[in-house]
């Protein structure tokens, strides 16, 4: 007969065994899913280095090193060349302008200008006795003259007497003729002395010009040479400092020549030297500042040298408010040398990871989950602190501004306090 098997079902024995490797399953299968497309890595937090962006005033500057130089150089030459007989003041020595620094000798100068003098004083006294000569020639015809008047008026009378005679038959008419002839003859004689005296009145003038002309002339060619002889003492052009002054007695300056320098001390100047990279954005006026003493000073650029040497060209910078004390000639300064105006921008702190992304990521941190994400910026300008950001970030951000070398190319960082 037969018997009815009875169905025992599944009993709590056999549900927990399935009930923990389903628990399992579904561990191992969300971290697969999770895990899917993303790659971590561990990092100490303690480690890193952090900004929050946030707006803020940016102006572009760059680092430049500048060398303190005297506001004004002026170069010494030797005028006139010759012999060094005498050295008054030694190389550093602060002068004043007008003061003497070197005595040079030069006979053939001396000579010229002592030839130069006679030849003036030639000149003078030949030009006394011409005009001597002048005159008394002048003198001689103006007598003449008047002699010649003289006879006029005697023969006019005798002319008008002779006249009355010879109507009363009392003198021949020959007498009576030759007395008119003789008058004719002064009077012809008078015109062309009037004409001699004043021709020698004109040439006298010309003459007397030409001589003070060739006199002036002479006497400038002899001021020249004085100027020249004065021109053998070497001195100072300005209130300045001495340098380069490396003659010594007996030596032979050779004309034209450059002596020494004088530095105005008055106040300095700061010659940069500026990558040729931003030659294009450089220009007269732009201003820059730097630090001495606890204390900001500020500059603008005067002058451009446009070569370009070593892969740099230089600038003079002159101080736009007070110079400060204690600064030397020679003294080395770190500038910074604005390249735009201030304005309002989204600022991030310079760090170590551009060197690694190069300005187009960064990790955000996400605080509230201990994590940091790679996200996609856009980098503008950067100034010696921050970086304008344009894009990618927002105000309070918190960027990981620390170098990325260690972290490889992983999407996400865990942050492990």
């Amino acid at each position: 007969m037969d018997r009815k098997i009875e169905n025992k079902g599944w009993n709590w024995r056999r549900w927990v065994p399935m009930i923990l490797i389903g628990a399992l399953l579904a561990y191992f299968g969300i971290n697969i899913y999770q895990d899917s497309g993303t790659s971590r890595l561990n990092v100490q937090q303690e480690r890193l280095l952090l900004d929050t962006v946030e707006r803020g005033i940016f102006q572009e500057f760059i680092p430049v090193t500048g060398v303190v130089l005297p506001i004004r150089t002026v170069l010494i030459g030797a005028v006139e060349g010759g012999r060094v007989e005498g050295k008054l003041v030694e190389d550093g020595v602060i002068l004043k302008a007008g003061q003497k620094i070197l005595e040079l000798s030069n006979p053939d100068l001396q000579l010229n200008y002592l030839n130069q003098e006679a030849n003036i004083v030639a000149q003078i006294n030949q030009t006394r006795s011409n005009t001597l000569l002048m005159e008394q020639q002048s003198l001689n015809l103006k007598e003449t003259a008047l002699t010649v008047d003289f006879q006029i008026d005697l023969l006019s009378k005798r002319v008008a007497r002779n006249k009355s005679l010879y109507k009363d038959g009392v003198i021949p008419e020959v007498e009576f003729q030759e007395t008119e002839d003789e008058l004719e003859h002064f009077l012809r004689r008078r015109d062309l002395l009037r004409q001699t005296i004043k021709r020698d009145s004109a040439s006298a003038v010309l003459q007397q010009d030409q001589m003070e002309n060739s006199l002036d002339l002479m006497k400038r060619n002899l001021e020249i040479a004085k100027k020249s002889l004065e021109n053998l003492i070497v001195r100072a052009p300005i209130d300045g400092q001495l340098s380069g002054l490396t003659a010594e007695l007996g030596e032979l300056i050779i004309e034209s020549s450059q002596i020494a320098q004088i530095d105005d001390l008055s106040n300095f100047k700061i010659r940069v030297q500026i990558d040729e990279f931003y030659i294009a954005r450089i220009f007269t006026g732009q201003n820059g500042s730097f630090q001495f003493a606890g204390k900001t000073y500020e500059l603008t650029i005067q002058k451009i040298f446009p070569q370009v040497l070593n892969g740099a060209f230089a600038a003079d910078m002159l101080f736009t408010g007070q110079t400060p004390e204690g600064i030397k000639r020679g003294q080395t300064l770190s500038v910074k040398l604005a390249l735009s105006v201030q304005e309002e921008a989204l600022l991030l702190a310079r760090g170590g990871f551009y060197q690694t992304t190069g300005g187009n990521w960064v990790y955000v941190v996400d605080g509230d989950a201990g994590t940091a994400h790679k996200r996609n910026i856009k980098i503008n300008r950067q100034s010696l602190n921050h970086y304008e950001i344009t894009g990618g970030l927002e105000p309070g951000d918190v960027v990981i501004t620390s170098s990325y070398d260690n972290f490889g190319d992983n999407d996400e960082l865990v942050l492990k306090q």
